[in-house]
């Protein structure tokens, strides 16, 4: 499963790219997150569909200080068969 996630909200400079790093290594996921100069975080999750959605639930709050206002998620993309997962 592929899934395209944008965070809006206070996101940058409170680890937000880390701790999804950080979560996406630990359920196995692959692909990749950035800050955005618009001031959103925008990521790629690719992965089996559980550990996918564990990981867009964790972006529906992100880290402690984090205060995500709104988050767009698209889904059903075919996968682009991402290796690792990295902070871009």
């Amino acid at each position: 499963m592929r899934r395209h996630v944008v965070a809006h909200g206070h996101v940058h400079g409170v680890f937000f790219r880390d701790s999804t790093r950080r979560e996406a290594e630990r359920l196995g996921v692959d692909g990749w997150v950035r800050n955005v100069e618009d001031g959103t975080v925008e990521a790629v999750f690719e992965g089996e569909p559980s550990a996918v959605d564990a990981l867009v639930e964790l972006c529906r709050s992100g880290p402690g200080r984090a205060r995500v206002e709104r988050l767009v998620v698209d889904g059903d993309w075919p996968p682009e068969r991402l290796r690792g997962f990295e902070i871009r």
